[in-house]
């Protein structure tokens, strides 16, 4: 289904349009993390399964990417496999218009995932972890663009906190600055990814995906154009163990700065590092953050849905 919002046509997928129509949960995945975060063939595999674990959930997915200058919300097997194996840009917000232009493809960032899912109508999105303000951006002033985005679209995210090579606490400063609700699920604590704790205290705590329904309904009452932030931690036995991560990061940070690493490329360059100083052990992290926290936000998704009560728009 083509659906118009502006001058801007977005195809929704069967399954997403009508899972939007009939008030039914959905929820949205970027497609970066298929791209560039996760290794080939294992990442198409990764993807089929983040959407079948919402699926089991009676909720239905909505990956979304651009695709010849098309907005796609709602891939098919075709559009997943492309999007896996062929070379993609990383698309945030401001890359859209020129992909659009030129009927270019691009696998979305967070940014971009929650900017096109708020328009297309979807209340929650999955990722694995935010970017954020990132290590001498006093100097650099390298801060993510997924920050400016939640800062002015009313969507929820769930996430793994922000990724432990980000400077956490300007991060944190940043999403209260611009107006961000941040929650701890069954946590004080803001988790940093690979660990399940970063070491900063959160203000607001909720014990169930009823309890983040119900923050969402009192900020669409007040009109809030800011996101909520779920940060969602993984168990402690399943983390990346502390002094495994701590060490492998400082020869990450070590080797981005010799080697003198910027902007965009800072964030894969990073992971790729801690990758292969864990000896995969990260990698596998990674998929289990990836697939509790898009388990969670089904079941946030569906306790928004049962709260407006059957029919109701998204």
């Amino acid at each position: 289904m083509e659906q118009s919002q502006g001058a801007v046509a977005m195809t929704l997928s069967p399954a997403v349009s009508e899972a939007l129509s009939a008030g039914g949960p959905v929820v949205a995945l970027e497609s970066t993390i298929i791209s560039h975060g996760l290794p080939r063939p294992d990442n198409l595999a990764a993807a089929h399964d983040c959407e079948n674990l919402l699926r089991d959930q009676g909720v239905t997915p909505a990956t979304i990417a651009v695709l010849d200058g098309q907005i796609r919300i709602g891939l098919d097997a075709d559009g997943l496999k492309r999007v896996a194996s062929d070379e993609m840009s990383k698309t945030s917000v401001r890359d859209l218009p020129v992909l659009l232009a030129h009927g270019r493809s691009g696998a979305t960032t967070v940014a971009a995932t929650a900017f096109l899912a708020h328009r297309a109508g979807i209340r929650v999105f999955a990722t694995g972890g935010l970017g954020g303000v990132h290590r001498l951006a006093a100097h650099t002033y390298d801060e993510s663009a997924d920050l400016v985005t939640l800062g002015q679209t009313p969507i929820t995210v769930v996430s793994a906190g922000v990724k432990s090579i980000l400077d956490i606490a300007a991060t944190l400063e940043r999403l209260e600055t611009l107006g961000v609700t941040v929650l701890g699920y069954r946590t004080s604590r803001f988790p940093a990814f690979w660990l399940n704790d970063s070491g900063h205290d959160l203000d607001w705590r909720v014990e169930t995906p009823q309890d983040v329904a119900e923050v969402m309904a009192a900020s669409e009452a007040l009109g809030c154009r800011q996101a909520v932030l779920v940060g969602n931690p993984l168990p402690a036995d399943d983390q990346l163990d502390p002094g495994v991560h701590d060490a492998a990061l400082t020869r990450a940070l070590a080797a981005a700065q010799e080697q003198r690493i910027r902007g965009k490329q800072v964030t894969p360059f990073l992971l790729s590092q801690m990758v292969h100083a864990t000896g995969g052990l990260s990698l596998e992290v990674n998929l289990r953050i990836v697939r509790s926290n898009v388990t969670l936000a089904g079941a946030v998704a569906r306790a928004w849905v049962d709260r407006a009560g059957p029919g109701a728009t998204q």
